[in-house]
């Protein structure tokens, strides 16, 4: 496999696994379709609030592995063709960005996905440990704050690019794609969190383990 082809089988491989609206099936085997029942959201948070920790855990699951085997495969390819490490990197980070974009954009769903939290933390565990734990740490801290998973979610996504650029400075070796896509996924993350950055400013966002309010 040559470097081009690997890069290209990196991103399809990644739209294709971030694609699998896991939170969508889990409802139908339950026989409802989760779009219609708590945030309408396909995701793994929406999966627990709507059918419980046992199916909604599991979901979650598969969403973190979906964009954490593409990351594996497309270093596997690349290294497999004999690429630079400059060149694996950047498979690394396509075929994972690809795999957020096809969560969020799923070809399943006429193109309306979740929100990607779950999908960018596999990316992450296998892309930046660093960028990982730094997201995992803040998320914790103000998901027991305040109870808000949206919340914990937002403020979450601005620690990848800034444990990223953090790590890089201290190791003197700067990974313009690494931070790139760093950067993107935060925007991409807050973008997705909206209409819940709305309700959170009118004060009707639904808290965890509190009585749910139906999303608008």
């Amino acid at each position: 496999m040559t470097s081009t082809t690997a890069l290209l089988a990196s991103a399809a491989c990644g739209y294709l696994c971030g694609s699998l609206p896991f939170g969508y099936w889990a409802g139908r085997l339950r026989g409802i379709d989760i779009r219609q029942h708590g945030s309408g959201n396909i995701g793994a948070t929406n999966v627990i609030r709507v059918l419980g920790k046992p199916i909604g855990i599991p979901v979650f699951l598969l969403d973190m592995l979906k964009g954490w085997l593409p990351v594996f495969l497309a270093a596997h390819w690349m290294s497999g063709s004999g690429a630079a490490d400059e060149m694996i990197s950047t498979a690394k980070v396509v075929g994972g960005f690809s795999a957020v974009l096809g969560h969020m954009y799923t070809f399943w769903l006429s193109f309306k996905g979740g929100k990607g939290i779950a999908t960018t933390a596999g990316v992450l565990l296998s892309l930046s440990l660093a960028g990982f734990a730094g997201a995992v740490a803040v998320w914790v801290v103000v998901f027991f704050a305040t109870k808000y998973v949206s919340l914990a979610s937002i403020t979450a996504a601005p620690a990848v690019p800034a444990v990223m650029a953090f790590m890089m400075w201290r190791q003197g070796k700067w990974d313009a794609v690494m931070l790139t896509f760093g950067l993107v996924v935060m925007v991409l993350a807050i973008w997705k969190h909206r209409s819940n950055i709305q309700r959170l400013l009118a004060g009707t966002e639904n808290r965890a383990g509190a009585k749910k309010t139906p999303a608008s």
